[in-house]
């Protein structure tokens, strides 16, 4: 198993958080542990999931289970879940009426996704940017990123304390991140630290 120093890391600490208190470490408490941020424990932690290290539930807290221990090489691997693809059953109109084709195309979810990519899943709170169509509960798709361009929506780290998600512009080396509702004004932080650039965008209904 290809994993960094890193990863390595914060699987030993989850494998030896759960011996000795029978749960699992909460993001915080891992980000205190390594002083950094919950954003790049949750990046680790997708990380050693999609390389079948560890598995999580959905929605629930301490749920991290241990898959594979790096001290032990007799700990078997269980191989992570591929997904199968999905057909594309056609085109359905949202403005004018067309006429319904049957398509045989096929959507798989990697093309959304790609596995072993350095990308990872938040869930928006809030409607600041409802005016790209993100709205409140949404999941977007996160690159990690350090750095942006002008009009990408990025998550950003204010003040090295509140993440916020909105439109990166750099106005003559002042940071203006701006809302995507009329609502509301933008921000222009004194510090602020790009932490990725989204690049999807997952609704469930």
């Amino acid at each position: 198993m290809l994993l960094t120093e890193r990863q390595l890391e914060v699987l030993r600490f989850v494998r030896d958080f759960r011996k000795e208190y029978s749960m699992s470490p909460t993001l915080a408490e891992m980000a205190e542990h390594f002083g950094v941020s919950k954003i790049t424990i949750h990046e680790h932690l997708s990380h050693l999931e999609c390389k079948g290290a560890i598995r999580r539930a959905r929605g629930r807290a301490r749920s991290i289970e241990v898959l594979w221990d790096p001290d032990d090489p007799n700990t078997s691997l269980r191989q992570p879940q591929i997904c199968r693809p999905l057909p594309v059953a056609g085109t359905i109109a949202a403005g004018a009426p067309i006429e319904a084709v049957e398509d045989l195309e096929e959507f798989h979810l990697d093309d959304l996704v790609p596995p072993h990519t350095n990308v990872y899943l938040l869930k928006v709170k809030g409607n600041s940017m409802i005016g790209d169509h993100i709205c409140d509960g949404d999941m977007v798709v996160v690159e990690p990123r350090k750095v942006a361009r002008n009009g990408e929506t990025v998550v950003a780290l204010i003040e090295g304390q509140e993440a916020t998600l909105k439109r990166f512009y750099n106005e003559r080396g002042r940071i203006k991140l701006q809302p995507s509702n009329p609502a509301m004004k933008p921000i222009y932080p004194k510090n602020v630290e790009i932490q990725g650039v989204v690049i999807g965008l997952v609704r469930k209904f």
